[in-house]
């Protein structure tokens, strides 16, 4: 099956095969000036300054095993320990079983590139996470190695209550309950004094 496509500046139609040119996993792809149609070995990655491909023999980026994601994987599980300690490296052991995928993922994308960011620092950074764990709702266990980690990297108890407080104004009663005795269980197990009540409350 064919079909042609028109260049934006001329009237000669170039024919594209099947349908290539709206298929993700397409070997063929077309410059916005251009007629000519390039061939990319296995997947193509495009730079965002740029329209030409780069060329990815099979499925490279995804092999989790290479030197690169092994590396990427190393960091990321370095900041995990040092923010979530026992409880963020246990979730990853238990997903080498049925997803070590989603587990270097986690690994890599979520602590390495993401929680090592310069741009807040790790107390900012587990409010952020306690509010939006609050707010989706059904989260509780990873709302409860999160606040851990809020403990882990300084944040008090009133600071944690306070945050879930504050996500009830926009996430709703019903989910700032459920967070807060999540936060109630991780205070317990770990022997911290719940946070005084006072007339402020």
């Amino acid at each position: 099956m064919t079909s042609t496509q028109h260049d934006a500046g001329s009237t000669a139609p170039r024919e594209v095969t099947g349908t290539a040119q709206h298929d993700a996993g397409s070997t063929a792809q077309h410059d916005a000036g251009s007629t000519a149609s390039r061939e990319v070995t296995g997947t193509a990655q495009h730079d965002a300054g740029g329209t030409a491909p780069r060329e990815v023999t099979g499925t490279a980026q995804h092999d989790v095993t290479s030197a690169a994601s092994l590396d990427r994987r190393r960091h990321g599980l370095d900041v995990l320990a040092r923010i979530d300690g026992d409880a963020g490296t246990s979730v990853i052991d238990a997903l080498a079983g049925i997803s070590p995928a989603l587990g270097h993922h986690v690994a890599a994308f979520a602590f390495g590139d993401i929680y090592d960011r310069p741009g807040l620092d790790p107390r900012s950074r587990q409010l952020v996470t306690i509010g939006v764990l609050t707010a989706l709702g059904g989260c509780e266990p990873q709302l409860r190695v999160h606040v851990g980690a809020a403990l882990n990297v300084g944040l008090t108890p009133e600071e944690i209550v306070e945050a879930i407080l504050h996500a009830a104004v926009y996430a709703g009663f019903p989910r700032a309950l459920n967070a807060t005795f999540a936060a109630k269980e991780v205070f317990e197990a770990r022997g911290v004094p719940m946070p005084p009540g006072g007339d402020h409350a």
